[in-house]
């Protein structure tokens, strides 16, 4: 079976982005990749659970939150490579892929429980719209947030 560090196949991984109003709900990440940065929560999909399960099942985990009926927003690859040229006239394009993780993600109003972290997560907490630039988030999970925010109803 391939391990997440350095597969030999991606991982599926789901994100959950719970918004209370017009905050969103994010955690800092206890392990890599991205470790100690503020990120959508989420994490691998089991063998057997839907997507959607899954990603209950992982913001219940890291956070405590629950929350309503889900919108599916995004997919998004990250692929992390370690910088370790494989030969001496520098093929591969950076190293060999230490992390690759095809990220789905869901975004739901919460309804219930008071941000705690989990095993997978150091912080968690909701913030506001402008208290995100001050987070150094990420381009992407600033664009799945706007995005989830388009396809959620009203607070």
């Amino acid at each position: 079976m391939s391990g997440r560090e350095y597969p030999d196949r991606p991982w599926i991984g789901i994100g959950l982005l719970a918004f209370r109003g017009e905050e969103v709900l994010l955690v800092r990440r206890a392990r890599p990749p991205r470790e100690g940065e503020w990120t959508v929560p989420g994490g691998a999909q089991d063998l057997g659970e839907s997507a959607e399960e899954c990603a209950r099942r992982e913001l219940r985990e890291e956070t405590g939150v629950e929350v309503g009926p889900l919108s599916l927003v995004a997919c998004v690859d990250i692929v992390q490579r370690d910088g370790e040229e494989r030969d001496g006239e520098g093929r591969d394009g950076g190293g060999r892929i230490r992390f690759h993780y095809t990220i789905i993600d869901f975004a739901g109003r919460w309804t219930a429980g008071e941000p705690r972290p989990g095993d997978d997560a150091t912080e968690v907490r909701f913030f506001s719209p402008a208290e995100l630039e001050g987070l150094d988030l990420w381009d992407e999970t600033l664009r799945v947030i706007a995005e989830a925010r388009g396809r959620l109803p009203p607070a």
